[in-house]
């Protein structure tokens, strides 16, 4: 007989790890098989300059489904459509795109599906 699911709570401001890159930080939970990530970009932080040297790769290829919490950032695809994000969207960014801070506030978004592989080499 299969053990019942049990809740599984754990607090962001307490990750099981922080990866951290210039000008920005991902703090990632993990609950069981789901890895919860809460990203902090700060002011003039662009994937292609702060995370590209870690991911190896020409664009961010971790696919996103999160939630802007505050701050507004610029997504730009592959392909050249690009979209922004501010508080209170729901985002869902495949992956294949760069990305950047707008303005002068950080961009703080919790990430329900990108965690696991983001800024990891």
């Amino acid at each position: 007989m299969e053990a019942p699911a049990k809740i599984q709570s754990r607090h962001l401001l307490s990750p099981d790890e922080t990866r951290s890159f210039e000008k920005g930080r991902m703090d990632v939970v993990h609950l069981g098989d789901v890895t919860v990530g809460r990203a902090v970009f700060e002011p003039g932080w662009r994937w292609s300059e702060h995370v590209r040297p870690i991911a190896g790769t020409d664009s961010c290829q971790v696919s996103h489904v999160g939630y802007v919490i505050s701050g507004r950032m610029k997504i730009v695809m592959d392909d050249g459509s690009e979209a922004e994000a501010g508080p209170d969207d729901a985002v869902v960014i495949p992956p294949g795109h760069d990305a950047w801070v707008i303005g002068d506030e950080p961009c703080v978004i919790l990430d329900f599906a990108g965690a696991e592989h983001y800024a990891k080499g």
